[in-house]
């Protein structure tokens, strides 16, 4: 970090280009194997799910060895399309012993032995490719969080959950792309370049675990790990049609992986999977719950498996709409996946009421005085001078680094010129002491009680919204969006609540569009300067065929009722016809 504040802007230069050249390398060291296309055994292997290619490890059929060259294919081919690897493992994750001492035959004999003790102790995810954020620590490589400033910095140990999977023996293969510091809506840097969305190039996959999204959604991976403060896990998973369950603090395994934020407790840093069907999901879940994830991370809580079926016959569920959070309507394409589902409830029998969220822009205010309470000396302090930050995330801490009598002044005339929540935010972003931040974190207790009351006043099982007021948009385009377009996301890290996506359907350009003249109606003209930056961005022509998704909030410690609820989803969708149909990348 030193060397980098010394030497300026050359010393940033070279370590960037030095790294994409190590990336290169590993990739030309590859097996010409890898380049090929997928035979037709091939395409039958990537073709089934989590549980069915751990079964045929064990069964003998297919070896660990046979998965990785298949998906390291797939990897391949998805890192040329969107740029989303940064470190490739391939040989490194065949050399774990639970899948160096794999043999054909050894573990279907064993199994055939019918003993309970044997099935326990076999790797529960052996042979199951899985990518890991560039922040999820693994022994001898780097974590970035995209500065040039970490590079060639490998980890000496690694995190929780990398221990947890590959002693389940899981394929971890890859390291996925981050933008610079995290925070941001698109993902890119100096360091590694743009990752764009595999449904189409000129957009982007989200952020910040934006590059482990495309890589899942190209087919690369089985289950991407990656990690959550305000929708980073969320809101890639809505921009590239995969599923997602964030989960609350201390029911996944975290400890150990790296952050641009060390030490923040008052908004919860959650690791968290995506998948790319809900019973992989699931399974992935499940098996990571069973593998007793608090033997192997202090911070975990010692809560078994808790199996849920809220789909006996006749069961009536209730669940609260949240249409808007206040700040940004959602867009024509989210708000007709949110209506899809809906309908479909309603179809089944089930309750299906409005939610109207108590207070979402105090909570928002208080979240974002949390975030920043250093006034981001956090991101700042590992920036190598030159080096780009996205652009809302420079404009933040161009905002941050302001005097506070310059902020009042910003904010007074913000205010004057119709845009009272920036004026807020402008007027609040500070550097707080310790008794305004437990001030700040009592606010925000008090909040949670206040949504407590109501879900519980309500008798609601669910609380059901959009991820992101839009779909994927271009690159580029985050400058108008803002990162208040996280709001939907950041509110429920703040609660705790566990929180999930699934995909519904993809943007149409007939059925979104925006009407003629939008920007003339009451409706547009009513909106916050925020929400129409949002909303010039939206082109439900150009944005066709993008996917659109959901997302569930159950409280708090409700992995598995929000992933039944899913499944309520699906079901009820399935009997209407509609079933979300992942591209063929």
């Amino acid at each position: 970090m030193l060397s980098l504040r010394l030497f300026g802007d050359s010393a940033h230069q070279t370590i960037c280009i030095g790294k994409q050249k190590e990336r290169q390398a590993q990739i030309d060291n590859l097996s010409p194997l890898y380049s090929q296309p997928l035979s037709s055994p091939e395409e039958e292997l990537h073709a089934l799910s989590i549980s069915q290619l751990v079964a045929k490890c064990h069964e003998g059929h297919i070896s660990p060895s046979e998965i990785m060259l298949a998906y390291g294919k797939k990897a391949v081919q998805a890192h040329q399309a969107t740029n989303c690897i940064t470190d490739f493992m391939f040989d490194q994750a065949l050399l774990i012993p639970a899948v160096a001492n794999w043999s054909q035959g050894a573990d279907a004999d064993s199994a055939s032995s019918n003993s309970s003790d044997s099935s326990r102790d076999r790797p529960s995810l052996l042979g199951v490719p899985v990518g890991i954020k560039d922040t999820v620590n693994i022994a001898g490589h780097d974590s970035t969080i995209g500065f040039s400033a970490n590079a060639f910095h490998p980890s000496s140990s690694s995190s929780s959950i990398v221990r947890l999977l590959q002693d389940a023996g899981a394929l971890i293969h890859a390291k996925t792309a981050v933008p610079a510091g995290l925070f941001g809506i698109e993902t890119s840097s100096d360091l590694w370049g743009r990752t764009s969305n595999p449904y189409n190039p000129a957009y982007t996959c989200g952020a910040s675990s934006g590059g482990g999204a495309a890589l899942l959604a190209s087919g690369g991976s089985k289950i991407e790990i990656g990690s959550d403060i305000g929708g980073s896990v969320r809101i890639p998973a809505h921009f590239c049609g995969l599923w997602s369950v964030k989960s609350s603090v201390g029911r996944f395994p975290s400890w150990g992986n790296t952050t641009s934020l060390p030490g923040l407790e008052s908004v919860p840093i959650i690791t968290a999977p995506m998948a790319g069907t809900l019973e992989d999901l699931e399974e992935f879940w499940k098996r990571v719950i069973l593998a007793k994830p608090w033997l192997y991370d202090h911070t975990c809580i010692p809560l078994p498996w808790q199996p849920v079926n809220l789909r006996e016959e006749g069961r009536r569920l209730k669940w609260g709409i949240m249409w808007d959070d206040g700040v940004i309507p959602p867009t024509p394409a989210c708000k007709r996946a949110l209506a899809m589902v809906v309908s479909s409830l309603r179809q089944q029998g089930h309750e299906v009421v409005d939610f109207t969220p108590p207070d979402t822009l105090n909570l928002l205010r208080i979240g974002y005085e949390l975030l920043f309470s250093e006034c981001g000396d956090q991101i700042r302090e590992n920036l190598s001078p030159s080096e780009k930050l996205g652009a809302p995330v420079a404009a933040l801490m161009d905002l941050l680094s302001l005097p506070r009598w310059l902020k009042r002044v910003l904010s007074y005339l913000t205010a004057r010129s119709g845009d009272p929540l920036t004026a807020t935010l402008i007027n609040v972003m500070h550097r707080k002491s310790v008794r305004e931040e437990r001030a700040l974190v009592f606010e925000r207790e008090k909040q949670k009680a206040t949504w407590h009351d109501k879900w519980t006043e309500q008798g609601l099982d669910f609380v059901l919204t959009v991820p992101v007021a839009l779909p994927a948009f271009e690159h580029g385009a985050s400058e108008k969006t803002t990162l208040m377009c996280a709001a939907y996301n950041l509110i429920f890290n703040l609660l705790d609540y566990t929180t999930g996506v699934m995909p519904i359907t993809h943007v149409d350009k007939d059925k979104d569009a925006l009407p003629t003249e939008f920007t003339s109606t009451p409706e547009y003209k009513s909106m916050q300067p925020v929400a129409k930056g949002a909303y010039s961005v939206y082109d439900a022509d150009k944005m066709h065929g993008l996917p659109v998704g959901v997302q569930i909030v159950g409280r708090r410690l409700e992995e598995e009722k929000v992933l039944e609820g899913m499944k309520v989803i699906e079901e009820a969708l399935n009997v209407q016809g509609i079933k979300f149909n992942r591209k063929k990348l």
